[in-house]
């Protein structure tokens, strides 16, 4: 195809899904932790104001988030791959 590198293309399917995993996961998480440090500015009740039930309602959404992408990572953790029965 025009516009396209088929090294590039290669690349992409010689990968394990380790080496992916390992690249996206990092670019993720680094992003996540930037933006969690850009909340932290929000902090500074010198550039603003917020009350307890604002800053609460911050920190239930996250917490919920955060929640719900560890139990994707332990959904199958420990779980018996025949549906739970075996002889």
């Amino acid at each position: 195809m025009f516009g396209q590198n088929k090294d590039s293309n290669v690349k992409k399917e010689t990968k394990s899904k380790e080496d992916r995993f390992k690249e996206v996961a990092g670019r993720r998480v680094k992003n996540i932790l930037n933006q969690m440090r850009l909340l932290r500015n929000c902090a500074n009740k010198g550039n603003y104001s917020y009350n307890e039930e604002q800053v609460s309602k911050i920190f239930k959404a996250i917490d919920e988030e955060w929640r719900n992408v560890r139990s994707e990572f332990n959904k199958n953790k420990g779980k018996n791959k025949s549906g739970g029965f075996s002889l």
